[in-house]
């Protein structure tokens, strides 16, 4: 499941950090995307904190969860752990906020 920090606490109807919990205890393998806070992945129960991919200007955010998915989605098909496809991801929404536009 992929989330952004706001759509998980509205799930749950709780906090960030009890969200993070029970989206670990429903999900084998959960997303929330932070923005500049970076990514939180939860897989089979470990959460592991991934940090947002740096930038030089945020210009436009429009597509920026998309291209994390994208990326994340990409990783993920080639067998890559969860810390390394969610660097993808956020290789992938670092490229998109810096232009206005959802484009790489």
């Amino acid at each position: 499941m992929f989330a952004n920090e706001e759509e998980l606490k509205a799930l749950y109807e709780a906090g960030f950090d009890q969200g993070v919990i029970a989206l670990g205890r429903d999900c084998a393998l959960g997303v929330v995307t932070r923005s500049e806070k970076g990514a939180i992945v939860i897989e089979n129960g470990l959460v592991t904190a991934v940090p947002a991919q740096p930038i030089v200007q945020l210009v436009d955010a429009t597509g920026a969860g998309d291209a994390f998915a994208a990326g994340f989605l990409f990783g993920h098909a080639k067998g890559f752990d969860g810390w390394r496809s969610a660097k993808l991801g956020a290789l992938a929404a670092s490229n998109v906020i810096q232009k206005i536009g959802p484009r790489a």
